[in-house]
């Protein structure tokens, strides 16, 4: 078994299970077909993070696309007060929203969530734009920059490439999670990508690929945290077919193939700003070397044929399963994002069959950082009445 990362933030082998959303209009029952049923409506998505809440799961992704579906922050004020205890990881595209305004508009949704709010930080091309990865990242290192100095400064003074702001951060600013603001996930393989991670960020999030490879770039970040004098906790986002025996979980991965027409499927995945990122050439690259798309014991790469990021899905029986976790907890794993199709059924299914057996918390915030239940000052200050 592969060695804990030197740098890991998170040592308790608890780890935090989130569940996934569907706001970029990615729910099926067969993969590539359309299903008025599973479409992106609030109705519909909202009911996914009502089941999570209710279910257990500690998190769940809020993912963003300019083309299809439904913007995740709005979605995320809407479905605030409709849970009860689950966190909400919300994607955010860094350079949409003017910095200070972006503060402002984390902040408030984290006291409307009471420290619920976790942020996915994204570094893709901007609608209507493209540019060097040099030029996104440069960007992405200056908003989160002004980002944790609106919370946890009185003033936000910083001049960049991008931006030159002297202004106040007043309470109006500050989020509900005090000395450090919500926790940041991010994922990305490019070495701007990695960088940013480890001078930055918290979680790093990976995508399925063997677990040597994993094990590889789990000792990189280390490396690069460590020359930032930081600790990261790892991530993994992958897709769930959990039955009860391994014969009827395959019958199921196939079944979710059976009606994919390849043209549609790469359509699908064109359409994805993330489609011809490293991540996913990385994973085309296992699924084009695998054996009936299974680029390691029960981890099926047949998702990718018909979407962009995450690509491959665990599958098998409960013991199986849960087996497959407990090595990537061994290798360091706090964080878990599992999805399945159609998302709401395999969120059940999960929650019946593997959830129970693990050992669940939210990540804990550290290094200096107090958790989110730290009460603070209510939004209140500056405002008109």
């Amino acid at each position: 078994m592969n060695e804990l990362p030197v740098s890991i933030r998170t040592t308790d082998p608890a780890v935090e299970v989130a569940w996934f959303s569907a706001l970029c209009s990615d729910d099926y029952e067969f993969l590539g077909v359309p299903d008025g049923r599973l479409r992106s409506s609030f109705e519909h998505c909202s009911d996914i993070v009502t089941t999570a809440d209710r279910l257990g799961y500690q998190n769940i992704l809020l993912p963003s696309s300019f083309q299809v579906g439904q913007e995740p922050f709005v979605f995320a004020g809407a479905t605030a007060t409709m849970t009860k205890q689950i966190q909400e990881l919300v994607a955010i595209r860094m350079g949409e929203i003017h910095p200070p305004m972006l503060a402002r508009h984390i902040s408030t949704l984290d006291h409307i969530m009471k420290g619920r709010l976790t942020l996915n930080i994204i570094s893709s091309d901007l609608p209507g734009l493209v540019e060097t990865n040099e030029v996104r990242y440069e960007r992405s290192d200056e908003v989160i920059q002004i980002l944790k100095q609106a919370w946890t400064q009185d003033k936000i003074d910083f001049k960049g490439r991008f931006y030159n702001l002297n202004i106040p951060s007043t309470d109006a600013v500050k989020p509900y999670q005090q000395n450090g603001g919500p926790l940041l996930y991010f994922g990305g393989i490019s070495e701007l990508a990695k960088t940013l991670c480890a001078k930055h960020c918290d979680v790093f999030l990976m995508w399925p690929e063997t677990e040597d490879r994993l094990a590889a770039t789990m000792a990189e970040l280390s490396q690069r945290a460590d020359a930032f004098g930081r600790k990261i906790d790892f991530g993994l986002r992958i897709h769930m077919v959990v039955r009860e025996t391994e014969k009827e979980a395959r019958e199921y991965a196939d079944r979710l193939l059976s009606k994919l027409d390849a043209v549609k499927g790469a359509e699908i995945k064109a359409r994805s700003q993330d489609s011809k990122s490293a991540g996913v050439l990385r994973q085309d690259e296992l699924r084009a070397q695998a054996k009936d798309d299974y680029i390691e014991e029960h981890v099926w790469s047949g998702v990718g044929r018909a979407r962009s990021g995450c690509g491959s899905a665990l599958v098998g029986s409960p013991d199986q399963i849960l087996k497959k976790i407990q090595r990537y907890i061994d290798m360091g794993i706090r964080a878990f994002i599992f999805s399945g199709y159609p998302h709401k059924q395999e969120c059940e299914l999960f929650a019946k069959y593997v959830l129970p057996s693990l050992k669940t918390c939210k990540l804990p915030v550290v290094q200096g950082r107090v958790p989110a239940q730290t009460p603070v000052t209510p939004l209140t200050t500056g405002i008109r009445r």
